[in-house]
């Protein structure tokens, strides 16, 4: 188990990659706490199905756009198991897709908080908890690309992920490593809901691997970039995308 004995926080852990990260992480040994915004019944699952396999792990709600709940819910993990050494910042979402012209700024202050102002907001607070360890930030092909259709937002908000990341791993180097992916088609919910069925056949069928990703597959590279198989590797942006677009 190569994380055994280490707590990690995934945030947004209550479905899809999230839930699939929390159980992947808990596999290699390691203590979970995860946070949720909506998605109680997935997290609870999420929690359960770590249990039956052994391993500890609690489910804390919380918006991540809210200081107060980011401090209580990293405050859980610090007294629930004694501190923080891997931090994965996964909640975000496109919330929907609309052009420049049609946005209003308060769409537009929406998404950035709900990908970006969260994920400050969370490193700040782990911080004074992390001695040593591992930031894995889940970007998106969108921050390189620029996303599809009535995204600018979405990718703009991403792309700033990407930038954090390499700016943090220079300032927290050497003792803590921050790193990201950039997922493209996953087999989630949020392409349920944001892509066309006939859009996603058709980059099925252009990608080299001839498939969408699954949670799992985004699951075990955050695994990977959290342990101490990724010791050399900082600042990275990590294309996950079955091919579709290589940086």
């Amino acid at each position: 188990m190569k994380l055994k004995g280490k707590t990690a926080i995934v945030t947004g852990g209550g479905r899809d990659i999230g839930s699939a990260c929390a159980i992947k992480l808990a596999s290699e040994g390691a203590n979970l706490v995860i946070n949720y915004f909506a998605s109680s019944t997935g997290a609870e699952a999420t929690v359960a199905k770590i249990e039956q396999q052994g391993g500890k792990a609690i489910a804390v709600q919380g918006d991540l756009n809210k200081p107060e709940d980011v401090e209580a819910l990293v405050s859980k993990a610090v007294e629930t198991f004694g501190g923080v050494d891997i931090l994965v910042n996964n909640a975000g979402g496109l919330i929907a897709r609309k052009t420049i012209a049609e946005m209003s700024l308060e769409h537009w202050q929406a998404v950035m908080d709900l990908n970006l102002t969260s994920t400050f907001l969370m490193i700040k607070a782990c911080l004074p908890h992390m001695t040593k360890g591992a930031i894995v930030n889940l970007a998106s092909q969108a921050g390189r690309d620029g996303g599809g259709a009535g995204a600018v937002a979405y990718g703009t908000s991403k792309g700033a992920v990407m930038t954090m990341t390499r700016g943090l791993a220079k300032e927290l180097g050497p003792d803590i490593r921050v790193n990201a992916l950039c997922p493209g088609m996953i087999d989630t919910d949020f392409h349920n809901i944001h892509t066309p069925d006939a859009g996603r056949r058709g980059l099925e069928a252009a990608a080299p691997l001839k498939r969408q990703g699954t949670s799992e597959d985004t699951a075990n590279l955050v695994a990977f970039l959290a342990s101490d198989d990724a010791a050399y590797i900082t600042g990275a942006n990590v294309d996950i995308n079955g091919g579709m677009l290589f940086s």
